[in-house]
C-alpha cells in the first residue's frame, strides 16, 4: 500500500501500525477514543467472562482476529469493493445546473460552484481525487468530512479531512461542534464550516463504521485466509505423527522436536528424513481444495460484497453470475440502482444543503451523470437514437454531442415522422401525392402566385376598388 494513497491514508491517519486502535472501537461517533468507549461500561461489573467488554475494547471478532481498517484493507475483497465503489463514482461527472422557468435546464457555468465540484475543488487535487476520497471516507467510515474555505464570504475551496481525527459532539443548545486533530493539536470547526456527509446510521449525529459493524464477517475471511496460509506455509502438509515401539524420554522428545523442525515449511520440501531406534512417521494427508478452504473462502467473498452491496461478479466472483442479469446494460442498472444511488443521491443533497444559500437551493442544484454506466452497445443506441428522432424529442446535434461526433449542418432542428396522425383526423388528410405536389408548389412559389391571383380577381370584382387592384 503507497503511503500516499487516500485508502492507506484513511486506514491509518496519524497513528502509528498497531494491531488496534482506540479510535477503532465501535461507536456511532468517528472519532471515538479510550473515555468515549469507557464510559459505556461505567457502573457495570466487568468480569473476565465478560468476552463483550474485552472484543470491543480490543477490537477483534469472534475468530480471535484483530479487526481494522487497515488490516480489512487487505483482504481483497474490502480493497476491491471500497476501490470499485470510489473509482466509479469519482470518474462520473458531476455539474451544476440552472433550472429554466420552462422546465427545462442548463449548465451554470457561472456559477462559483461550477469550477469547484467540476474544475478544481483545491489547489492540491482534481475533482476526481476528491470525490474518490470522500465516498472512501464513507465506505470505511461511515462518514466524510469536507472543510469550506472561505475568503471574506466567497467560497474559495474544499479540503477533505480525514474521520478517524473527528469528533463530532452535540452542544447543550442543539448544534453540533467538529474537533479535529492535526499534528498532535486541536482544532474546533465551526459547524457552518463543514460539510458532513453521513452514512447509513441510526442517532443522525453520525453514520455507523462500517468495518466494525462487520467485524465478525471481516474476522471470519481474515481468519480463513490466515488458515489457508499457515497450510501452504508447511508444505500443503496439515500434520502427522511419528510412532516407536520403545518409551522416549522428555530429553529424547524434544531432541526430535528440534531434529524434525528442519523439515518444517515449503522451503524443506523434498528433503530426505533419516528415523532411528523404529519410529515410523505417518502423516495426515489433505487434498488441494480442502487445503485452500474454497468454498469458505468464497462464501466469504459473496459475504463481504453483501456487506457493501457489490455485486459478486463486479469484484471477479463468478461462481453464482448466472444468477444476475445477462446483458452488461441491465448488470450496470442493478449495480446503479443497489449500490451507487444511494451514494451519490446523498451527495447531492449534502451539496445542496451545505455548499448553496437559500436563495440558489431553488434555482441551482449539482447532478452526478450516470448516462455513462447505462451505455448500451452500438445496436441499442441506434435504435434509441432513431425512435427520439422520429419523435422529435431530441436533434441531431444532440445525438453528436453524446457520440462525441461532429455536428452535421442543421442538426439543430428537430423533425418528426409526417405519417404520424391523429386518429380523430384518419381519412381527412391529404393523400401523398397530394403532399408531395403540395410541397413542390410551396418550394416553386406557385402557392403565392395563385393567393395574389385569386386576391386580384376578387378586387376585380368589388365595386368599391373603382376597378383598381394592387398585386402584393
Amino acid at each position: 500500500m503507497a503511503d500516499g494513497s487516500f485508502l492507506g491514508a484513511l486506514a491509518r491517519g496519524a497513528a502509528p501500525a498497531e494491531a488496534f486502535s482506540n479510535s477503532d472501537l465501535v461507536d456511532q461517533r468517528p472519532g471515538r477514543g479510550f473515555f468515549a468507549a469507557l464510559t459505556d461500561w461505567l457502573g457495570k461489573t466487568i468480569r473476565l467472562t465478560d468476552s463483550d467488554f474485552w472484543r470491543e475494547w480490543v477490537g477483534t471478532s469472534a475468530s480471535g482476529e484483530p479487526v481494522t481498517i487497515n488490516r480489512s484493507l487487505q483482504l481483497s475483497t474490502v480493497w476491491a469493493c471500497v476501490r470499485l465503489i470510489s473509482e466509479t463514482v469519482s470518474t462520473l461527472p458531476l455539474r451544476v445546473h440552472q433550472r429554466m422557468p420552462d422546465g427545462s435546464r442548463k449548465l451554470a457555468q457561472n456559477h462559483p460552484l461550477y469550477r469547484l465540484l467540476s474544475v478544481s475543488p483545491n489547489k492540491e487535487m482534481t475533482p476526481a481525487r476528491f470525490m474518490l476520497m470522500v465516498v472512501a471516507s464513507i465506505c470505511l467510515w461511515g462518514n466524510a468530512f469536507v472543510e469550506k474555505r472561505y475568503i471574506g464570504t466567497k467560497l474559495v475551496a474544499l479540503d477533505p479531512l480525514l474521520p478517524q481525527r473527528m469528533v463530532v459532539k452535540r452542544l447543550d443548545d442543539g448544534s453540533l461542534e467538529y474537533t479535529y486533530t492535526t499534528a498532535g493539536a486541536q482544532r474546533v470547526i465551526p459547524e457552518r464550516s463543514i460539510m458532513h456527509i453521513r452514512g447509513f446510521g441510526l442517532d443522525g449525529i453520525c453514520g455507523l463504521q462500517p468495518i466494525q459493524q462487520g467485524r465478525e464477517v471481516f474476522g471470519s475471511a481474515a481468519s480463513a485466509n490466515n488458515a489457508a496460509a499457515a497450510i501452504f506455509a508447511k508444505g500443503m502438509n496439515a500434520s502427522g505423527f511419528l510412532s516407536s515401539d520403545n518409551t522416549l524420554t522428555a530429553e529424547q522428545r524434544s531432541q526430535i522436536r528440534d531434529s524434525l523442525a528442519r523439515f518444517a515449511g515449503s522451503n524443506s520440501a523434498g528433503r530426505l528424513m533419516v528415523l532411528e531406534a523404529g519410529m515410523k512417521y505417518q502423516g495426515i494427508t489433505m487434498n488441494p481444495e480442502a487445503a485452500q478452504m474454497l468454498e469458505t473462502r468464497g462464501f466469504n467473498v459473496e459475504e463481504i460484497c453483501r456487506w457493501f452491496r457489490v455485486p459478486p461478479f463486479k469484484v471477479g466472483h463468478m461462481d453464482k453470475a448466472s444468477s444476475w442479469a445477462s446483458s452488461s446494460e441491465t448488470q450496470n442498472m442493478q449495480f446503479l440502482t443497489d449500490c451507487l444511488r444511494p451514494v451519490i443521491e446523498n451527495i447531492e443533497q449534502e451539496i445542496q444543503r451545505c455548499l448553496m444559500t437559500p436563495a440558489d437551493q431553488g434555482v441551482y442544484y449539482a447532478e452526478f451523470s450516470v448516462e455513462g454506466l447505462l451505455r448500451a452497445d452500438s445496436a441499442g443506441r441506434a435504435a434509441y437514437y432513431h425512435a427520439a428522432l422520429n419523435d422529435g424529442w431530441m436533434n441531431r446535434d444532440t445525438v453528436c454531442t453524446k457520440e462525441n461526433l461532429p455536428k452535421p449542418p442543421g442538426g439543430d432542428i428537430y423533425t418528426v415522422a409526417v405519417n404520424l396522425v391523429p386518429l380523430d383526423q384518419l381519412g381527412k388528410q391529404p393523400s401523398g401525392n397530394e403532399q408531395a405536389r403540395g410541397a413542390m408548389a410551396s418550394w416553386l412559389g406557385l402557392d403565392r402566385l395563385e393567393a395574389a391571383l385569386n386576391q386580384l380577381t376578387s378586387a376585380s370584382k368589388s365595386p368599391s376598388t373603382n376597378g383598381s387592384a394592387s398585386l402584393h
